[in-house]
C-alpha cells in the first residue's frame, strides 16, 4: 500500500512542459472560443497554460486514452474556477468521446502527439530504454497488444518492415535478425534485454550520433503497439468534421511520420475548400522555450482554421 502511495505522489509531482504553449494559446485564439478539446490531455500541462485564458462560458474538454493520467488531470483541474470535463477514449474515436457529454460541435480542437513524462518515467509503462521495465509500451492499458506480443511473435520480416515504416531505422534487418536469435533461447520480456539486444546488433559506427542506438527501435514498437499513424489520420479527419466555422485545429508533431500525415491531411481539406491553412510552414520552439525545455526541440506545429 505504502509503495502505491508513493507512487501516487511522484505521479502529481511530474512536470510535463507544454510545448509551444504560447503559440497554441494564441494562434489557436483559445480567449475567444467557447468549446476547446484537447484530444491529448496527457497530464495536463496545456491545460492548466489555458486556464486564464478561458472565458467564464468555455469548457475545456480533456480526452485520452490514459486513464491513469486522466486521474492526475482531474486533481489539477478540480482546483481550477474552469468547468471542464475528461473523457478515456482515443482520438481515433473524438466524435464518440463527445457524444459521451452531448457535445456535436467545436471551436477547437488541439492535438499533442508527444509522449508524457509520466509514461517516460514510470518504468512499469516500458517505453523507455533508460529504465529497467516490463516490455509494455500500451498507452491504454487495457488493450490486448504489447511490444512484448510483437517482439516475441512476428517473423522477422514482420519487424523489419516495423523498424523500417515506423523508425526509419537503417539497421532493421540486422536488429530484426538479432532479436529472433535472441527469442529461440528465452522470451525478450524487458526493456533491457531489448535495449542490450539492439546494441549488440548495431556496427559501431551507429554509436557516433548523439541519439541512442535504441531510440528509433522503442519509437517504431509504440507507434506499432498503438496504432498511432493509423488513429491520427483517423482523428484529424473526425475532429475536422466536428469543428464549428471560424474553430481552428492545431497537431503538435514530433517526427516526420506524423507532420507528413498532418500536413497531407490539411492540404487536402484546403483543396477542398474546407480548411484554411494558418500556418503555411511548421511552427517550431523559440530560443526562450528551447532554453526552458530543450526536449520540445523537435517539436512542430501546424494550424488551420475551417471556412
Amino acid at each position: 500500500m505504502n509503495q502505491l502511495l508513493s507512487r501516487e505522489m511522484q505521479m502529481k509531482e511530474i512536470f510535463h512542459y507544454p510545448v509551444m504553449y504560447r503559440e497554441v494559446i494564441d494562434l489557436l485564439d483559445i480567449k475567444n472560443k467557447k468549446i476547446i478539446v484537447d484530444c491529448t490531455a496527457g497530464l495536463g500541462s496545456h491545460a492548466l497554460k489555458f486556464a486564464d485564458s478561458l472565458s467564464a462560458d468555455s469548457y475545456y474538454i480533456g480526452i485520452d486514452k490514459d486513464e491513469e493520467t486522466l486521474k492526475i488531470v482531474n486533481d489539477k483541474l478540480s482546483k481550477l474556477n474552469i468547468k471542464f470535463s475528461l473523457i478515456n477514449e482515443d482520438f481515433a474515436n473524438v466524435d464518440v468521446a463527445l457524444k459521451k457529454i452531448g457535445i456535436s460541435r467545436a471551436d477547437i480542437f488541439l492535438f499533442d502527439l508527444g509522449i508524457s513524462m509520466y509514461q517516460l518515467t514510470n518504468p512499469e509503462r516500458g517505453f523507455s530504454f533508460t529504465n529497467e521495465g516490463p516490455l509494455d509500451m500500451r498507452m491504454n492499458r487495457a488493450s490486448f497488444i504489447s511490444a512484448y506480443d510483437l517482439i516475441n511473435n512476428l517473423s522477422e520480416l514482420e519487424l523489419e518492415n516495423i523498424f523500417k515504416k515506423f523508425g526509419e531505422e537503417r539497421y532493421s534487418r540486422r536488429i530484426a535478425h538479432v532479436l529472433i536469435e535472441k527469442r529461440q533461447h528465452e522470451p525478450i520480456s524487458t526493456t533491457t534485454q531489448l535495449t542490450q539486444a539492439i546494441l549488440s546488433a548495431m556496427p559501431q559506427s551507429a554509436f557516433k550520433y548523439k541519439i541512442h542506438p535504441a531510440t528509433r527501435i522503442f519509437q517504431a514498437l509504440r507507434i506499432a503497439v498503438n496504432r498511432e499513424l493509423e488513429a491520427l489520420e483517423t482523428g484529424l479527419i473526425k475532429a475536422v468534421n466536428l469543428l464549428n466555422p471560424g474553430g481552428r485545429i492545431g497537431v503538435i508533431s514530433f517526427h516526420s511520420l506524423e507532420d507528413r500525415i498532418v500536413k497531407h491531411a490539411f492540404k487536402e481539406f484546403s483543396s477542398q475548400g474546407v480548411l484554411k491553412i494558418i500556418t503555411k510552414k511548421p511552427i517550431t520552439p523559440g530560443k526562450e522555450e528551447l532554453a526552458e525545455n530543450i526536449a520540445s526541440r523537435s517539436g512542430k506545429l501546424r494550424i488551420a482554421e475551417k471556412i
